[in-house]
């Protein structure tokens, strides 16, 4: 699926260049090219979601307790 930012009469072309920016980092098209740019694997993958899920689980609970 193209990513289309259409120009504004008299906009900037740095302004639509950031408005193409902010549109694809809210789609994630930006992390997911990173992410694959290497390959990964599968344990790797798990071992760095689970470290994650740990982090906002310590977070969570740190929260709850106040």
């Amino acid at each position: 699926m193209p990513v289309e930012v259409k120009i504004r009469k008299g906009e900037p072309m740095e302004r639509a260049l950031r408005r193409l920016k902010k549109k694809l980092d809210r789609e994630g098209v930006i992390r997911d090219v990173r992410a694959k740019r290497y390959f990964e694997k599968p344990s790797e993958v798990k071992r760095r979601k689970k470290k994650v899920m740990d982090f906002t689980n310590m977070l969570r609970l740190r929260h709850e307790n106040r």
